[in-house]
């Protein structure tokens, strides 16, 4: 196990380089950061020259992403459009955004298995049927519809939860922000988890558990759900960094200064350091959920094992 997870993390290098790179360029080819600091007036030539040979937008961009990952790796991720740094954006903004995604990811988890484990079990019944449909109304609904409709009916019309979220975003006021950051990948869960259980309810090993004379629930529990859970975990892990990128309309909906928020306005204001700076992060968190995936497969299944 421990030569398994050397051998990932190294794997993770050039992953990490290739997306980093990739994000720079496109971030950087897009636009002229040094206009974007003057707003609508026009900077002066002789000040935009030295504003660019100080940023090093003359050089090439390899050089220009060589120079920035140097910063990052010494904690200098550059400057906002309004010149505050990055890095104090991302302590503000991550732990926002962390809190959002955890309410959303605990929701998604929990009520996502428990639908999909209850519909996969009375299979063809009314129960898996109206599942099968809820999810399938929740998927093809977008996202920023069902923010604004449980904002309104949850929120304003019945007082049930709070419409919006106060300073520091406690945890009491995500609950709704996080159900509907959740609701796409709920639904996915819930048909996944659904299906594992489903196929394995037929399954040899299930069969001779029963006839040993094992509890329902042990059977249920310590041999169905477990081996039905390998592509369900897959699922979740890869989904904590979609749930942190797909936050950006969730915050814009109930005004969430988070990372979706701080993205937005680098790209409003042209601001590449903030983007490519709270990328990066996300790319980083990304690689290590895939990681944890891989490393819960041995738990949940004793046949995998690595070398």
């Amino acid at each position: 196990m421990g030569r398994y997870v050397i051998r990932r993390l190294l794997q993770m290098v050039p992953v990490f380089i290739g997306t980093t790179l990739l994000i720079f360029v496109m971030v950087y080819g897009l636009g002229d950061p040094v206009a974007a600091m003057f707003g609508d007036r026009r900077p002066d030539p002789a000040t935009a020259a030295q504003l660019r040979e100080q940023l090093h937008l003359n050089d090439p961009l390899w050089q220009q992403y060589l120079l920035y990952m140097k910063g990052v790796f010494s904690g200098d991720f550059g400057n906002a459009w309004n010149q505050q740094p990055v890095t104090d954006l991302l302590k503000s903004a991550y732990p926002v955004t962390v809190r959002l995604t955890l309410v959303a990811f605990v929701l998604e988890a929990v009520i996502g298995i428990a639908l999909g484990l209850f519909a996969g079990l009375r299979r063809g019944r009314v129960f898996d049927t109206g599942v099968l449909a809820m999810t399938l109304i929740v998927v093809s609904i977008p996202t920023f519809v069902t923010g604004f409709v449980l904002q309104y009916l949850v929120g304003v019309k019945w007082n049930i939860l709070s419409p919006s979220v106060g300073d520091g975003a406690p945890f009491k006021d995500l609950i709704m922000p996080g159900l509907v950051l959740a609701g796409v990948s709920l639904a996915y869960v819930a048909r996944l988890t659904r299906t594992s259980v489903a196929e394995n309810t037929r399954a040899d090993y299930l069969r001779t558990a029963v006839a040993k004379g094992l509890p329902r629930r042990r059977v249920i529990t310590n041999h169905m759900l477990r081996n039905s859970l390998i592509p369900v975990v897959t699922f979740l892990g890869t989904d904590i960094g979609n749930l942190m990128a797909g936050a950006l309309v969730t915050e814009r909906i109930f005004n969430i200064h988070g990372v979706g928020y701080q993205i937005y306005q680098g790209i409003v204001h042209n601001n590449p350091p903030t983007v490519v700076g709270f990328v990066t992060v996300l790319v980083v968190i990304f690689l290590l959920a895939n990681l944890l995936v891989d490393l819960l497969y041995a738990v949940l299944d004793p046949r995998i094992r690595y070398a």
